[in-house]
């Protein structure tokens, strides 16, 4: 297995990285890795704690803890000096915004989180959470939009969210076979986001049970089809409503919602605040 330098930036093989913003004691960046099935695994190591989110694509993570299966939406947990692998095997390609924090930083912030009582991560994923959709879309709108001031208030969220999540305990364990389903399941659903998918349809194309493929997939992916559907769908509006200025009822349609109302109630339950207010203060700065 080929080994590469840690957290490099700029175009290594196949991956391609840009630094977003760096301060003390931290920095971010966008990953892009075009990698498929039939290329090379490198064995790396994080030179700092690493969270990060995964915006597109899927792939597999390996340590001397486990292995996992990252989605979009969820958040990758990495510790100083750690060495791990990332595969391709079910698909080609992801894209990533990494937050990059000294262990010193990541201590500050443990201290001041009551419950909190370990800065290492017992696992390596937090699952496309609903609470985590709000620090998602600030992390697409950084991206879109670097910005020192903004990216130090998201590292210290994303750093917040990370040691919270560990404390929910560790994953259970999954096969091989579990996880090429669910990956093509998610690739499918990625496909096909705006268009009405029933668990029956899914199932049926890998070959599966409903209710087997519903408890298969909140074993892998951490949450259920439907709620990572739901997800995915507002965090689309989320992004349309901030870099556009279409009707939220068209943004809504267009987002896979057939009802306005439903619309507005489910993006204030994930979000906070109605979709018009959440344009308005996307103008302004992060959520």
């Amino acid at each position: 297995m080929k080994r590469r330098a840690p957290d490099d930036l700029g175009i290594v093989d196949r991956v391609w990285a840009r630094l977003l913003a760096s301060g003390e004691g931290w920095r971010v960046s966008e990953v892009v890795c075009r990698s498929g099935p039939r290329d090379p695994v490198f064995e790396e190591e994080h030179a700092w704690v690493s969270v990060s989110a995964v915006l597109e694509g899927s792939f597999t993570y390996r340590s001397k803890r486990g292995r996992v299966l990252l989605t979009p939406g969820s958040l990758l947990l990495g510790e100083p000096k750690a060495s791990f692998c990332c595969g391709h095997e079910h698909g080609v390609g992801d894209r990533c915004v990494a937050f990059h924090l000294a262990p010193a930083l990541l201590e500050e912030v443990a201290g001041d989180l009551s419950g909190v009582t370990r800065t290492g991560f017992a696992s390596h994923r937090l699952p496309p959470l609903q609470r985590l959709a709000p620090l998602i879309a600030d992390v697409q709108a950084l991206a879109a939009s670097p910005g020192a001031r903004s990216a130090e208030e998201l590292v210290l969220r994303m750093a917040g969210a990370a040691l919270r999540g560990v404390e929910a305990g560790t994953p259970r364990s999954v096969s091989t076979r579990d996880e090429r389903r669910m990956a093509e399941a998610v690739r499918t659903m990625e496909a096909r986001l705006v268009e009405p998918l029933s668990l029956g349809t899914l199932a049926e194309g890998l070959g599966m049970g409903r209710h087997h493929f519903l408890r298969t997939f909140r074993k892998v992916i951490g949450e259920s089809p439907y709620s990572y559907v739901l997800g995915r769908r507002l965090g689309l509006a989320a992004e349309r409503l901030r870099t556009s200025h279409d009707r939220i009822a068209d943004i809504a349609f267009a987002c896979g919602f057939g009802d306005l109302s439903e619309f507005v109630r489910r993006f204030g339950a994930r979000f906070g605040v109605t979709p018009s207010a959440y344009r308005a203060g996307a103008r302004l700065g992060p959520a």
